[in-house]
């Protein structure tokens, strides 16, 4: 499989289009900044176990696959080992052609087949992303486009799995987050406990997550104070909710942008012909 490689300066981006659509490596200098994706999994298909990769037409799960729209109800298969519900979409699981790149930027793109009778998502789309490596920072615009001739449900999203060392940092402003169930699926919308709550910059093993939160500022710093680096993510006004995951004993932790809350892309609504898009900037910064 053949990656697509951007550098810029000290930031290296390396993209493995046919895997998922997935980042497969991003560093500074020698500090990687996500996860590495494994050699065998860049040439598996999927890109699930990448650094980051696409979340369309939707994030999260969708129970029992029943998807409800518009009063009709669609049944969809499940799609990832050992989880009971859809979950995650398309993106990931096939493999992107590549549009255009150079050294500093790559264009890839990834269209689906109506699938409905198979289990698979029924309205067919387009997905893109843009990548724009420069000096300090990551650029990715997301945007889904609509081919069908009539309105669909649609979500898009992104799931990094940010570097997690002993003294790493997360600092975030949230609203509300979904309590789940044992499968992970939302039941009730609360005001952020005092646990949950990243308005000032904490330990990010202080915790254990895999909820939804609401009324996101769009905004996330993550900060490595041994290595004196940090991340700002910044997203445009489309991802208003996110994922945080942060599971135990793992050496990652998860903030992912997402256009819908877990669960309910089933109430959005994309025009025919209509795209869905937005932007996220992992801007690189050295602390003092």
């Amino acid at each position: 499989m053949t990656l697509l490689s951007l550098r810029t300066g000290e930031l290296a981006v390396d993209l493995a289009p046919s895997a998922g659509g997935a980042i497969a490596r991003f560093a500074a200098g020698n500090h990687d900044l996500l996860r590495q994706m494994p050699e065998a999994d860049r040439h598996s298909g999927r890109g699930n176990n990448g650094s980051a990769y696409p979340l369309v037409p939707f994030s999260n799960r969708i129970k029992d696959g029943q998807l409800v729209f518009e009063g009709k109800t669609f049944h969809l298969k499940q799609n990832w080992p050992g989880v009971n519900h859809p979950m995650h979409g398309d993106g990931w699981s096939h493999a992107w052609q590549v549009v255009r790149s150079d050294a500093h930027s790559a264009e890839i793109a990834y269209e689906h087949a109506r699938d409905g009778e198979s289990g698979g998502w029924p309205f067919r789309y387009r997905a893109r992303q843009t990548y724009r490596l420069e000096a300090d920072r990551l650029t990715i615009v997301l945007a889904l486009d609509n081919l069908e001739d009539h309105a669909v449900p649609a979500g898009i999203g992104l799931h990094p799995f940010f570097v997690r060392e002993a003294d790493t940092e997360l600092q975030t402003r949230t609203e509300a987050v979904w309590r789940t169930d044992a499968e992970v699926l939302p039941i009730a919308r609360i005001v952020v406990p005092p646990a949950f709550d990243f308005s000032k910059s904490r330990n990010v093993n202080e915790v254990t997550l895999d909820n939804g939160f609401d009324g996101w500022d769009g905004r996330a710093t993550i900060r490595w104070p041994s290595r004196k680096l940090r991340v700002v993510l910044e997203t445009s006004v489309i991802f208003r909710h996110a994922v945080i995951y942060v599971p135990p004993g793992k050496p990652y932790f998860c903030v992912e942008p997402v256009s819908h809350a877990n669960g309910r892309v089933g109430r959005t609504h994309l025009d025919a012909g209509a795209t869905l898009s937005g932007e996220i900037v992992f801007r690189v910064e050295k602390e003092e």
